[in-house]
């Protein structure tokens, strides 16, 4: 995957079957959103690295990662501003809902689902997202990381080394964070950062 062009937020469908991938792409079109369709779950953490997210679609059973890890590994990146809606064509019982819940989705969605449902639930989330953004600058929790470290004078291979991350991934999410922030250099960065009560003096 390449780096991310912008500050674009995307929806990212990650589902094993294409048939489902081609259904909630064509459907979720009417938002307007940027949307990647990916069949796994190492693809769908690749994405997750270069892009910034608006909102995840998540296949429970997926073929090499379980759809239960990536919500726990994107609750880890994100925190709880993302939208993460569970989908699944065999684990429809309450009690599958309940644990879908449980591990930090927002919302679960029992296949076949209707392309009018689908819509509607997205949408709902968006909203909600951006209610929470309070038309702020959002980062991600690990971008707030990156930029605390910035903050504290570290240079990108201590910060890959501090966090358990490749200088590849730290150079994403620098890349991101002066997108949202509106800067081109790290003390442009760290100041806004100050500036915005994102870091601690």
């Amino acid at each position: 995957m390449g780096r991310a062009a912008g500050v674009d937020q995307v929806i990212l469908i990650a589902d094993g079957d294409p048939g489902f991938r081609q259904f909630a792409t064509s459907a979720l079109a009417v938002t307007g959103s940027a949307i990647l369709a990916v069949s796994c779950g190492r693809e769908a953490l690749a994405v997750a690295e270069q892009k910034s997210l608006a909102l995840v679609v998540l296949e429970v059973r997926l073929e090499d990662v379980s759809g239960y890890e990536i919500c726990r590994r994107l609750r880890e990146d994100y925190g709880e501003s993302l939208p993460i809606l569970f989908v699944s064509s065999d684990r429809t019982e309450s009690s599958d809902h309940v644990a879908g819940l449980l591990v930090g989705a927002d919302d679960y969605l029992a296949k076949p689902i209707a392309p009018d449902e689908l819509v509607a639930r997205v949408r709902r989330h968006l909203i909600r997202l951006a209610t929470w953004n309070g038309g702020g600058v959002r980062l991600t929790a690990r971008e707030r990381e990156v930029l605390r470290l910035l903050a504290d004078g570290l240079a990108p291979i201590q910060i890959a080394v501090s966090l358990g991350i490749t200088p590849k991934t730290v150079a994403t999410h620098v890349e991101h964070i002066y997108l949202k922030l509106g800067v081109h250099t790290r003390a442009q960065a760290v100041a806004s950062a100050f500036r915005l009560s994102m870091v601690e003096t």
